[in-house]
């Protein structure tokens, strides 16, 4: 018997990186070996040295296939074994392994917003919806759209074994979210990528389009973004450390550094409105979602626990998010002795 191993990368598509999949026939009991594509038709190759090497990372269940069925997730190599310059997987990993004994997690939500045809699904065509309010959490055929695609897609994450800790509906019409994680920082972009790959292709299968596009809709609606939780073991033991980390993120030129790299268009979704705080502004609070990062009040009261950066987009690279956070994070606490 043979099966199917459906590969999937990121291509080098710029400001916003694509997921590119290829299907391998292998023989029963064969691991997915490393293989190749043509870069030269996914923007990271030119034509006359267009060979680029996929090499497997992360292996799951393929949920839509069955049976014996895989889905591998790969980095893109050059033919020398050198990562490519789109693959910021590679750049994670030494900061990953640098910083491993602090034990960071993270919680991705992930927001994304269905589209049918040029609307959001649930815009009726030549108008507006009612003005947010009832959609976020909301029931019912007047305020919910896509739960189907959305319910079968959570189905799949978790036939696959992804770490996807939770879903629900958004602030605006065909809005939806995500959670993956608890999990370290690479296991939970890996994860995030592939739930991704999973969202697109359960939307196909219904002509619906999911967007990771910071702004959807222009006007009075919340963006999409992609709020980060992130923890230490000292943060998950004590409060001082949780300071520690918000005013480390608040220092010099970490804050223009970490939005430089938070998912394209993000001046459009963090106005200071909507549940944001400023692009150009750093600041954090106590329960505060008008801030760049919130303390929980629950991790207030218990003087542990986690925090949460809401600025990254929707269309974030998770590999980039998670190693800005840990340098940046873990750097300050092993500096102050937190560790």
């Amino acid at each position: 018997m043979s099966y199917k191993a459906e590969y999937i990368w990121i291509d080098g598509t710029e400001p916003t990186a694509l997921l590119r999949s290829k299907t391998k026939i292998l023989a029963d009991g064969a691991e997915p070996p490393v293989w190749g594509f043509d870069g030269s038709s996914t923007n990271q190759a030119e034509g006359h040295a267009s060979d680029r090497v996929l090499r497997p990372v992360f292996t799951c269940p393929d949920p839509i296939r069955g049976g014996a069925n895989v889905l591998v997730l790969a980095e893109v190599e050059e033919t020398n074994g050198d990562p490519h310059v789109s693959n910021t997987r590679a750049l994670l990993r030494p900061i990953a392994e640098r910083y491993a004994e602090q034990d960071s997690w993270f919680g991705i939500e992930q927001e994304y917003t269905f589209f049918k045809g040029s609307r959001p699904l649930g815009f009726p065509e030549g108008g507006f919806p009612a003005p947010q309010g009832p959609y976020y959490c909301g029931v019912g055929a007047d305020t919910v759209f896509g739960r189907e695609i959305v319910e079968l897609h959570l189905d799949r994450c978790l036939a696959a074994g992804l770490k996807v800790s939770g879903i629900n509906a958004e602030v605006m019409p065909g809005q939806w979210e995500f959670q993956i994680g608890p999990a370290g920082p690479l296991e939970v972009a890996d994860h995030l990528w592939i739930a991704r790959w999973l969202l697109y292709r359960t939307a196909e299968e219904v002509g619906v389009e999911a967007t990771l596009d910071a702004k959807p809709a222009r006007g009075d609606w919340n963006g999409a973004g992609a709020h980060t939780n992130f923890s230490t073991r000292a943060m998950r033991e004590g409060y001082d450390a949780i300071i520690t980390a918000c005013e480390a993120l608040g220092e010099g030129d970490k804050p223009a550094e970490h939005i430089a790299q938070y998912g394209a268009g993000i001046e459009g979704r963090l106005t200071g409105a909507h549940e944001t705080a400023p692009w150009n502004k750093y600041s954090y609070g106590v329960s505060d979602r008008g801030a760049s990062v919130r303390i929980p009040w629950q991790v207030e009261v218990d003087k542990k626990g986690y925090i949460e950066d809401r600025r990254p987009n929707a269309n974030i690279d998770p590999y980039v998010v998670t190693r800005l956070l840990v340098n940046t994070c873990c750097s300050a606490l092993e500096k102050a002795g937190q560790v």
